[in-house]
């Protein structure tokens, strides 16, 4: 795995707390979405389908770690929009890392080069950059060009001034597995500590409905996509929500492992689903009716959901939750990922063309889509 021991240490004793405690649900992560804004309009994004008035907006720096403090997770994420654009974003990770809490902050990082000075390198602090494929299938997916160039060089840099480097990778049902290999073998030799990889979820508002994966689409295509993994592979991921996503192991969706909090509060059930908002974090789990979500619950928004963020924090409770998911977790870690032979033989669905570039005009939002080069903070 492309964890730390440390980071695995302090998740790893959180979690058997929770379990002598006898807690039934809890939180693995705290998805912390400072603003909803973004310099770029990604096809497959649901999050920044908002008035003008609301991407102006952006939480507190007392907020954020009042938020923090509530939900105690040991790992906080901060997506977004784009993160780097709130004007005091290094007080946030500051006031996150102080109180000994892992952070990953995501990025596409169009600004991260520039901004690289107002962070410390940190065991607890990693920049975790989107890449949905090699140069042409980013660019495509995230609607620009010379996006992928411009995050590469930010990784190089920033992994030689010393941080910690992540990436995460959303798969749709266009992504040809050959070219994600591609991709994971330049950010391995590029020195990038792990990998995260999960299939998109099909947001509402996402203008591109079309190239979101069913359940059985998941599987076949991460068969394909992982089924002859590398042992030169480090996923930030857990060895049963690999195998998950595989159709190897059996997982429920977790929701309340991964609570969001943002601009209107802590959100309803998941970072995914907008149901609501509770005021408080304590409100959020006793008034929330858990049972209706995830795919038992027979809840039509979640039939085809195998994202990260609802069956990570599942992952992990089994794994030091029941023996077997233990003694398999130890087993992968050891052995390597099983390996598919006959995973070339299963039928992927047909690739849907990508979406074409937004280079002027955008439907996503009723202001223009700056070009590359126009990409500033607002403050």
């Amino acid at each position: 795995m492309g964890v730390p021991l440390s980071q695995m240490w302090s998740v790893a004793s959180y979690v058997l707390k929770q379990k002598l405690r006898g807690r039934k649900r809890y939180p693995l992560v705290l998805m912390l979405e400072p603003l909803f804004r973004c310099n770029l309009a990604c096809g497959g994004c649901g999050k920044i389908q908002f008035p003008a008035a609301i991407l102006k907006r952006q939480v507190s720096v007392e907020d954020c770690l009042k938020a923090v403090d509530e939900c105690g997770a040991p790992v906080v994420s901060i997506p977004g929009g784009e993160p780097l654009l709130h004007p005091q974003i290094e007080q946030i990770v500051e006031g996150i890392t102080a109180r000994g809490k892992y952070v990953y902050l995501c990025t596409n990082a169009i600004l991260l080069e520039k901004h690289l000075s107002r962070f410390k390198p940190s065991k607890y602090l990693s920049f975790s950059v989107h890449l949905d494929g090699p140069r042409a299938d980013h660019d495509a997916a995230v609607c620009r060009e010379g996006v992928y160039d411009v995050a590469i060089a930010a990784i190089r840099t920033a992994i030689q001034k010393g941080f910690r480097v992540t990436t995460n990778t959303t798969v749709f049902n266009n992504t040809q597995p050959e070219h994600l290999h591609e991709l994971f073998d330049t950010l391995m030799q590029m020195g990038v500590e792990g990998m995260m990889i999960s299939p998109g979820y099909q947001y509402e508002k996402a203008p591109d409905q079309e190239h979101f994966l069913n359940r059985h689409q998941t599987v076949q295509l991460f068969r394909r996509v992982l089924g002859k993994q590398k042992r030169s592979w480090k996923f930030n991921q857990s060895p049963l929500f690999i195998e998950f996503l595989k159709g190897n192991w059996q997982l429920e969706c977790t929701p309340w492992g991964n609570p969001t909090y943002n601009l209107f509060g802590w959100q309803k059930p998941c970072y995914l689903l907008q149901e609501g908002y509770a005021s408080s974090f304590d409100e959020l789990m006793n008034t929330t009716d858990w049972e209706a979500y995830g795919r038992s619950s027979g809840n039509a928004k979640c039939q085809d959901c195998m994202v990260h963020c609802g069956y990570e924090p599942s992952a992990v409770d089994m794994t030091f939750g029941s023996l077997k998911g233990l003694a398999m977790s130890a087993w992968r870690t050891i052995a390597g990922p099983s390996r598919h032979r006959e995973s070339a033989d299963l039928p992927l669905p047909s690739p849907v063309p990508a979406p074409h570039f937004v280079t002027l005009e955008t439907s996503l939002r009723s202001e223009r889509v700056p070009a590359l080069s126009e990409c500033v903070e607002v403050s």
